[in-house]
This record gives C-alpha cells, sequence and structure tokens, in this order.
C-alpha cells in the first residue's frame, strides 16, 4: 500500500505543477518568470515533504488525501469554484506578469512567501493531529471528535491552513489584480464550513459541545 500511495501522491503532485507551470508561464508568454518559478518551488518542496513524511508513518492519512468524493450539491459548488478561481487566478497573474498592469514589489512577494508557508507548516499540523481528515466532507467510522493541538484554538484549522495559502498565491507572484480574483476564497470557505458544521453537529458525539468551548469556526479572534 505504501509504495502505491506514495506513486499516486507523486504523481498527482507532479501533474498538479505540470498544470500550473502551463497557465503561468503560457499566460506570461515567457519562462522567465521568476515569481512564477518561486511557486512552483513552494508548492513542490513542502507538499512532497508532507506527502513523504505520511506516506512513511501513516499512509492512510494520505490515502484519505488523495480521495475526493463530494455528495453535498453545496460542498461540489465550492470545489468547484475554488478550481476555477485558481486557474483564473493563475492565468490572470502571468497576464499581469507579460503586461505589467498592478506590479508588486518584491518584499511582499518575500513576506506572501513566508505566509504560504506559514499556511503548509499548520497544514502540516492538522493532517498529524487529525486521523480523520480527509478532503471530502463526511463522517467516517469510528470517528471521534478532535479537540487537541490547532482544534483549541478555531473548530476548522485545515479551511484556515488553506486561506493562509491561497491568498499568499497571487501576492508571490507579484500581482495587485490577481490577489483580487483569489479576495472571495475566504467567503468560500465559510460557506464550506457552514454546511460540514451541520453535519458535525448532526452525527459526531460531542461536537455541539466542542462549539461551546472553541467560539471560533476559522480566524481567532474573528469568526
Amino acid at each position: 500500500m505504501r509504495g502505491n500511495v506514495l506513486l499516486r501522491a507523486g504523481g498527482k503532485l507532479l501533474s498538479g505543477l505540470v498544470l500550473m507551470g502551463l497557465l503561468l508561464f503560457g499566460s506570461a508568454g515567457t519562462i522567465a518568470f521568476p515569481r512564477g518559478w518561486a511557486l512552483l518551488a513552494l508548492f513542490a518542496v513542502p507538499t512532497a515533504l508532507i506527502g513523504l513524511l505520511l506516506g512513511r508513518y501513516a499512509p492512510e492519512r494520505l490515502e484519505k488525501r488523495l480521495r475526493m468524493r463530494e455528495t453535498e450539491r453545496a460542498q461540489r459548488l465550492v470545489v468547484a469554484l475554488s478550481g476555477l478561481m485558481l486557474t483564473a487566478g493563475l492565468a490572470v497573474a502571468g497576464l499581469d506578469a507579460r503586461f505589467g498592469w498592478t506590479p508588486l514589489p518584491v518584499w511582499l512577494s518575500a513576506a506572501a512567501g513566508a505566509l504560504f508557508l506559514a499556511g503548509y507548516a499548520l497544514y502540516g499540523e492538522v493532517l498529524r493531529e487529525n486521523a480523520f481528515l480527509s478532503r471530502s466532507v463526511e463522517l467516517q467510522e469510528g470517528q471521534r471528535l478532535i479537540d487537541t493541538g490547532p482544534y483549541r484554538a478555531v473548530r476548522h484549522p485545515m479551511y484556515l491552513a488553506t486561506v493562509l495559502i491561497f491568498l499568499a498565491i497571487p501576492l508571490v507572484l507579484g500581482s495587485g489584480i490577481a490577489f483580487l480574483v483569489f479576495l472571495p476564497y475566504p467567503a468560500l470557505m465559510a460557506l464550506r464550513i457552514q454546511n460540514e458544521e451541520k453535519l458535525l453537529r448532526d452525527g459526531l458525539e460531542g461536537y455541539a459541545e466542542y462549539c461551546q468551548r472553541v467560539r471560533y469556526r476559522m480566524i481567532p479572534y474573528f469568526w
């Protein structure tokens, strides 16, 4: 199982990087787009590292990350819109690099790179803490409430991690107009959370009480 899941994960990462490269460099009209290469590296290195660690120590968790089978119509819509946002945002960033519409300073891209890595660090910690984490909104057999680690601060730390990553992407690429494309992403995650929490309240023992203890859904001291 371990070798097979690592092979599948590696293939998925490679295909994703190729697609991102085609969007970025195709729209930029050149491969001389340093910030585009920086983004690919930011995706490739931590994703590969997390994948290797999971493949070695918890292959079943990596297997869950490779599955995507949303059954709820609302969740399928959120996933589709997120994918469309990523595709459009990368293409717009490449066009921005080509035509110089809204260039951002290099220091801001560097700071955004740090934010991106912080999001990935949180992502990795959530994967370590929650053995029941899945890419799909579902209740699993034997699932129990997780209220340790980052779950002590917010109820959905994985979505916070993805928000940090998504909002950092256009800034790493140095595009102000692409940032506007990515800006609705937190609202999409809020919609996903509202639908997911209904499922958890109805089906996961202790979740309603957990919501009373941990007030914030995704952003500490805000929401």
